[in-house]
């Protein structure tokens, strides 16, 4: 008796253990974030916690968010993993604010917009718009982040389809569209302030929260009450100004578009049967080109695969590569030796002067012209800090009217946001290239 009384004592406590095991790993998913932002980020359930567990999920901690900024401003290495639990975090403080307001937000459509905003940026490649105008040409990178998601519906059992129905506007509450891609979502402000914050431009830094105070929906629509308006204005304002001196700082947009050509060579080096080093993942992008409808499921086990690391390191041995174009272009990004760039507001002006560079250069360094149009080029920078014809953000006024911002707003300057403005520039080197 003594033994079998023994024995089932030790059952029920191995049981018991069990159970506190499960337990325990259930309340370890709620985990708090520590974010030099926002303070502490929480995340609610479990769901979210096993999506940014998931590999795909995971890989944004290796792509940074400002792509090759860091060679103008070095601060700027935070990750597009920072930014979408940034825009995690704010998306639950605009749904508490709204249901403060009495707008009825059930459990299943919270859960919908964390699920969204969290996965909105899942698609980007590596140093992303480069990527998209190099080796994934034709690919934008939202049709990707759809792609991803409905992968991971896939696995985690229809848990997504809400999520993926907001995020492709299908759902018939337009605002939860507009809480993660209008002129005023939570994507933006979380951008703004998080990339003004590690590039170190005070311009470009936001009151998010104040915004996201002033937020309310009236028929489905995403407004701002007319007391918020003046921090509408502020961020339209920090927008621009954050565009003209970051995003679109000429130094970075060469670095840039230095890069797409690396890209672009390594891939017309591959299809003519050069070996080139570099990660299979690489690999399999620079041997084949993709459209939307063939950019498939294998295409997107691969693409789940590339990192920055991967383009870094191709370039680390690239570097010493015997063919002149890919050498001399991977060793730029490298050892941030960038060409020269100039802004020249006339169109014509600026294609005479890239023409006379490109003659120089073929004269000097023997080069043929094909192989000068690799180190001399030309291109634009846009900049609009409001689009009125797309999805203009409206302002709820006392009297209960809605109109656009511009109409009620009386910052001048304002009116000159919604404006583009373009700028050319060219690029050239400064000096001989290295040996």
């Amino acid at each position: 008796m003594k033994e079998k009384r023994g024995l089932f004592y030790y059952i029920v406590i191995f049981v018991s253990n069990c159970l506190k095991l499960i337990l325990l790993v259930t309340i370890n998913k709620l985990k708090i974030l520590n974010d030099p932002i926002y303070g502490f980020i929480s995340i609610p359930n479990s769901l979210l916690y096993d999506l940014i567990e998931h590999p795909y999920f995971q890989r944004l901690r290796r792509i940074c968010q400002m792509g090759v900024s860091y060679l103008v401003y070095p601060g700027a290495q935070h990750t597009r993993f920072h930014h979408a639990l940034g825009c995690m975090h704010l998306m639950q403080m605009a749904v508490q604010v709204l249901r403060s307001k009495n707008v009825n937000i059930s459990e299943e459509e919270e859960m919908a917009l964390y699920i969204a905003i969290l996965l909105h940026d899942i698609g980007h490649g590596p140093f992303s718009h480069a990527m998209e105008e190099s080796i994934v040409e034709g690919v934008h990178h939202e049709e990707i982040s759809l792609l991803f998601m409905k992968q991971l519906n896939q696995e985690f059992d229809g848990q997504l389809d809400l999520a993926i129905k907001i995020f492709q506007g299908q759902y018939h509450r337009k605002f939860m569209l507009q809480l993660i891609s209008s002129q005023l979502d939570m994507d933006r402000m979380d951008y703004l302030k998080r990339d003004s914050f590690y590039s170190g431009v005070a311009e470009g830094n936001i009151n998010s929260e104040r915004l996201i105070q002033m937020l309310n929906v009236v028929n489905e629509e995403l407004v701002i009450e007319e007391k918020g308006i003046y921090s509408v204005e502020m961020f339209l304002v920090a927008r621009r100004l954050m565009y003209w001196q970051a995003y679109l700082h000429k130094t970075s947009v060469c670095a840039e578009m230095i890069l797409v050509r690396v890209l672009k060579r390594a891939k017309e080096l591959t299809n003519k049967g050069v070996e080139l080093w570099c990660s299979e993942a690489l690999q399999y992008f620079l041997k084949q080109s993709f459209s939307s409808s063939s950019f498939d499921s294998d295409a997107l086990k691969q693409f789940a695969l590339l990192d920055d690391s991967d383009v870094i390191s191709a370039l680390k041995s690239w570097q010493f590569h015997n063919d002149f174009i890919l050498s001399q272009l991977s060793k730029m990004i490298i050892n941030r030796k960038l060409l020269r760039v100039e802004i020249i507001d006339d169109n014509e002006v600026a294609k005479q002067k890239v023409e006379e560079n490109r003659n120089k250069l073929v004269e000097e360094c023997q080069l043929t012209n094909e192989a000068a149009k690799y180190f001399v080029f030309k291109g634009s920078m846009k900049n609009q800090g409001y689009n009125k014809e797309k999805e203009p953000i409206m302002i709820w006024k006392k009297n209960g009217e809605v109109v656009d911002v511009l109409k009620v707003s009386s910052q001048i300057n304002l009116k000159g946001l919604a404006k583009e403005v373009t700028r050319n520039f060219v690029c050239y080197p400064k000096n001989a290239f290295e040996s």
